[in-house]
């Protein structure tokens, strides 16, 4: 899973992934959470997804903010991987920030 995606493939993408934006080469989502422990239960499991798939995202944590950015290093830009691991970061979000 590391052949780069096309732009249209981003598109698409993206499509499914209403709260992501594409930044160059990465898709970038920023979300607000209740608080400090809200944001860091989101990274901590973030986290342990992150290492089961050996994929790890950027996270910028800013007391309640978070944001991600996904982006294969070794392709040099978007792949399936960062598409996937977005769908896992929305998951975790739906369930921890609900």
């Amino acid at each position: 899973m590391t052949d780069l995606l096309t732009s249209d493939q981003i598109a698409t993408a993206l499509g499914t992934l209403p709260d992501w934006r594409r930044e160059g080469s990465a898709l970038v989502r920023t979300v607000e959470l209740a608080g400090f422990p809200s944001a860091i239960a989101v990274v901590n499991r973030v986290a342990e997804i992150a290492e089961n798939d050996n994929h790890h995202p950027d996270i910028d944590i800013r007391y309640a903010t978070l944001t991600f950015r996904l982006s294969t290093h070794v392709a040099g830009g978007i792949t399936a991987s960062d598409v996937s691991l977005a769908e896992e970061i929305d998951e975790v979000l739906r369930v921890i920030a609900s």
